[in-house]
């Protein structure tokens, strides 16, 4: 291996597999969450650790930011940057929040919402879709967001976007690097505080995705600037195989320690590789339908996570039918989340640019 002349950051090229990586991981996420449910002791979980996807992606928004905003804030302001971010996040936001207030009202398989007031599911909508945290609901565990859990990961996406168009593009390199070292530390404290890196998704662990957020997009941010990309021959599959060794490692007694040091290097490492890799002609498609299936299926998928929980609880459901259920639902949430993108989300957002440049 070895690293590529920083003229290749110059044009700008498609990180075809970067964008199949973000596909793995999403879909690692949602097997992750309807495994939760079977096995809320983590450390039973085969995929027990998926939670870390989102600090791969946290990873790789900074790196892709970085490459596409680096060069043309000065020139597009930050007025535009951010119209592109809420236009680019948002419609998915409120889509995620519909369905999170329609399973929350109308789950067919338990759920207590006559427990809250008409006035209080009001206000879980609405911090819903408006990104404000609001952890009230006792029996979700006090998601900072009770109607779309996920969402807690959009809210850190856009403080570090916020940061990035007022502070970090500025800054030097060099600055950039003595933040993400206080980063680091500040990550390895909750680390070992903590005995992991879950948190961020909750009332009681809120600044732990700070921390999260802090280290991983800096990160991703580093990376790009310094031309960090490293040539190899690993491709889409390679690469798909060790991002997907993190997500199954093993639970030990220096649990924080591992997942430590897979969030300060290990991520970092498999960006550099990933932007870097050559790609078969015949997985190219296939990178792309995952690229851009990614971000729909993390926003859709876990209004039917709820669900499924609460099915689990009521007729406990084991071996060949168990699988069975988790399996069609992954196929069922891909083919609704297909369907979020090419009927509401594309075409939402180029309605939305259209009006933004006055077409």
């Amino acid at each position: 291996m070895n690293v590529l002349m920083p003229q290749a950051l110059q044009t700008k090229q498609h990180f075809t597999v970067l964008d199949g990586l973000r596909g793995i991981a999403a879909l690692g996420v949602v097997t992750y969450h309807f495994m939760e449910m079977v096995y809320p002791d983590y450390t039973k979980n085969i995929i027990g650790h998926g939670f870390l996807a989102v600090d791969f992606f946290f990873c790789l928004s900074g790196f892709v930011i970085g490459y596409a905003y680096d060069d043309r804030m000065e020139k597009i302001g930050m007025v535009e940057f951010f119209k592109s971010r809420i236009i680019r996040l948002h419609p998915l936001v409120l889509l995620g929040s519909i369905l999170g207030l329609l399973a929350f009202l109308f789950d067919p398989f338990g759920g207590h919402p006559g427990i809250f007031s008409i006035g209080k599911i009001i206000l879980l909508f609405l911090s819903s879709a408006l990104l404000i945290p609001f952890p009230i609901i006792e029996e979700r565990g006090f998601n900072l967001f009770g109607l779309n859990a996920p969402a807690w990961s959009l809210f850190w996406e856009y403080v570090a976007n916020i940061f990035y168009a007022f502070i970090l593009y500025r800054l030097s390199k060099k600055y950039l690097l003595v933040l993400a070292i206080l980063g680091a530390f500040v990550l390895g404290t909750v680390a070992y505080n903590s005995g992991s890196l879950m948190g961020g998704w909750a009332g009681s662990n809120f600044w732990d995705g700070g921390a999260r957020i802090l280290y991983s997009f800096l990160a991703g941010l580093l990376i790009f600037r310094f031309k960090w990309i490293i040539k190899n021959k690993l491709g889409f599959i390679g690469l798909s195989i060790l991002l997907s060794l993190t997500l199954v490692m093993p639970f030990f007694q220096y649990n924080w320690l591992s997942e430590l040091l897979v969030v300060l290097f290990y991520f970092p490492l498999l960006i550099a590789l990933g932007a870097g890799t050559s790609i078969h002609e015949s997985l190219k498609k296939l990178c792309a339908f995952l690229g851009k299936i990614s971000y729909p299926l993390y926003m859709t998928h876990y209004a039917a996570i709820w669900m499924f929980g609460n099915y689990y609880n009521t007729f406990k459901p084991q071996g060949i039918e168990l699988a069975f259920v988790i399996t069609m639902g992954i196929l069922l949430l891909l083919g609704f989340a297909y369907l979020t993108m090419i009927l509401y989300d594309i075409p939402l957002r180029k309605y939305l640019n259209s009006k933004r440049i006055g077409k």
